[in-house]
Formats: structure tokens, C-alpha cells, sequence
């Protein structure tokens, strides 16, 4: 299995998400357990071009300290919604034998969204922990009511599967 952190980079990793508490507590215990069980941990960052702020070299494009990368773990960089978008990233996990890929991160209604979607399509066994992934309010719905909308009604028995956070941990081995 692969852990697949997904942008959470300091320009949208704030105390405005959905849950924020939770779902930063969760994601971070989740990357622990992870490394602590010898479960891979691949990080992703969104690039959105130059001079938006979340772009190579910009502070908010860096990824949050509580859940940064150590070491030896793969960090890929994108430029659309879905992690495939990078060619190295879709390269490197068709090189993988173990096709379960937990993801986590931000944010659910678009990068995370995208990122399962593609994932399914590619033949992997999704699967999206409850509370690890989290998204702001917007002009349509609060941030609660999108994360619900993905997370209850579109991801669980089509696209993911999606699990309790004991679940998850037990899946990585805790």
C-alpha cells in the first residue's frame, strides 16, 4: 500500500478548512503509523503557476511542517487537479506491484476529488480514511456539507473505499 499525502502546503493547510483540528490530527497520525510501519509515504504539491502564490520557491507552496516529507520519501509536483497529471508520479506507481492506494490531504472537492477519480480509473483499490481529507466553505456549500457530499455520497462503492480512521490505521498496520 501506498499513503498518498496530497497538497497540504501552508497556502491552503489553515484553521479556515473544514474540521481543521481532525482532520490535521488524523493526517499526522496517519503519515506516523505509516512510517512507523514501513507503509510508503508519497507527497504531492499543486503548482499554480507563477506569481499565484503557490508556486516553486513561494512560502504557501511548501508543505506544512507537522506533515512534511523526511528523507528518501517521494515529493512530486503538479499542475492540475488530479496527482496523474504528473508523468514521473503516474510512471512510478504503475511500477508498483501493491495496487491500494490511501489517500489523504487537501482539498476534498478538487485535488482529492480529481485524484480518486483517476486513481479508480487506473484500476487501483482506493481508499479515503474518514477525517484526512478536508476543503473550505465555498459560494455553493459549506466546507462540511462538500466534504460530506464526496465522502458519503460520490467516493463510498463506486469510486473509493471509504473507512473509519480505526480502519485505516489498522490497514497500515497500527
Amino acid at each position: 500500500m501506498i499513503l498518498l499525502v496530497v497538497d497540504m502546503q501552508k497556502g491552503i493547510a489553515d484553521s479556515e478548512l473544514y474540521n481543521y483540528e481532525t482532520f490535521m490530527d488524523r493526517t499526522v497520525r496517519l503519515i506516523g503509523a505509516a512510517r512507523k510501519n514501513h507503509v510508503e509515504v508519497v507527497f504531492v504539491q499543486h503548482d499554480a503557476g507563477p506569481e499565484s502564490g503557490l508556486s516553486a520557491g513561494d512560502e504557501d507552496f511548501e508543505i506544512v511542517d507537522q506533515a512534511a516529507p523526511e528523507k528518501g520519501e517521494k515529493v512530486f509536483v503538479k499542475t492540475i487537479n488530479s496527482c496523474f497529471g504528473n508523468k514521473d508520479f503516474t510512471r512510478y506507481m504503475e511500477q508498483q506491484e501493491d495496487k491500494r492506494l490511501m489517500i489523504i490531504g487537501l482539498q476534498t472537492n478538487w485535488c482529492i476529488d480529481a485524484t480518486v477519480k483517476s486513481a479508480f480509473e487506473r484500476g487501483y483499490q482506493v481508499i479515503v480514511p474518514e477525517e484526512t481529507n478536508s476543503t473550505f466553505d465555498n459560494d455553493y456549500m459549506t466546507g462540511e456539507t462538500t466534504y460530506r457530499y464526496y465522502n458519503e455520497e460520490i467516493w463510498p462503492d463506486c469510486f473509493a473505499e471509504c473507512v473509519t480512521f480505526d480502519e485505516a490505521m489498522d490497514m497500515i498496520g497500527e
